[in-house]
């Protein structure tokens, strides 16, 4: 049986290495890419694994990155089984003071961003007998919280989550399945750049009373990889941020 190949966008720190590690361990190949070319390279020789593993540096809002991964994948490894759209960008800013370029960030990044690399891996995987897409979301979307005003972000990921319903729906009779995941918060290296220096401090809006571990994300994400009938669903992994509120 022909080994499955994974392609994790925004894999240089943070959830998608943690995914690329697990993927990479489950016995997957796997493409990463980064933005960042330093990052990737530190993170390539990291995971190791060398004869299952590819890098392709790019901005992910650039459709050419999205063509060169699914490219790179079938050169080197003949298949794209599973795109992980992880690649993203998300900090707060209040709503009057987002500008034109501040919406444009997030929109080209996130939702450009997964549009067109999934739009890529659907054309490969329709030549195969299907596929799984796993788009990276955020509870934010149908949760708001006043006192982190992140409007333009959400609304990209907005985008990601109706994106994500659209394609389950044009190309379920392909088996194509294509679900999102909608993190709580997670330590990464994310919080600090959204001005949260320590991410426990945030543990009480979850019911379980602490953060989520990229771990946590990356044992959904290969649920997803390996799930065949399972497609549509944007999956809250959030500690209970959304089914209810700790009052003490």
């Amino acid at each position: 049986m022909m080994r499955k190949t994974a392609i994790v966008t925004g894999a240089s720190t943070g959830i998608g290495k943690s995914i690329a590690q697990l993927f990479l361990d489950k016995g997957y190949n796997v493409v990463i890419n980064s933005a960042s070319l330093g990052n990737l390279e530190v993170t390539y020789y990291e995971l190791g694994h060398h004869d299952r593993l590819e890098m392709v540096p790019g901005d992910i809002g650039n459709p050419y990155t999205g063509k060169k991964l699914v490219e790179r994948a079938m050169q080197r490894f003949g298949s794209v089984d599973v795109l992980v759209n992880n690649a993203g960008v998300f900090e707060p800013k209040p709503f009057l003071s987002v500008e034109e370029k501040d919406l444009d960030k997030f929109l080209n990044i996130n939702l450009k961003g997964t549009f067109f690399t999934s739009q890529t891996a659907i054309r490969q995987m329709l030549e195969q007998d299907g596929g799984s897409i796993i788009n990276i979301g955020t509870v934010l979307v149908d949760h708001a919280i006043d006192g982190f005003p992140a409007t333009a972000p959400i609304s990209s990921k907005g985008g990601i989550h109706a994106l994500t319903k659209q394609l389950a729906a044009e190309f379920g009779r392909d088996n194509i399945r294509v679900n999102a995941i909608a993190p709580g918060i997670i330590r990464t290296p994310l919080q600090a750049k959204t001005g949260v220096d320590n991410a426990d401090v945030l543990a009480g809006l979850h019911l379980l009373n602490r953060v989520g571990e990229t771990e946590d994300v990356a044992q959904l994400a290969y649920y997803l990889a390996e799930s065949n009938f399972l497609t549509g669903e944007i999956i809250n992994i959030d500690g209970g941020h959304v089914a209810g509120h700790r009052f003490n």
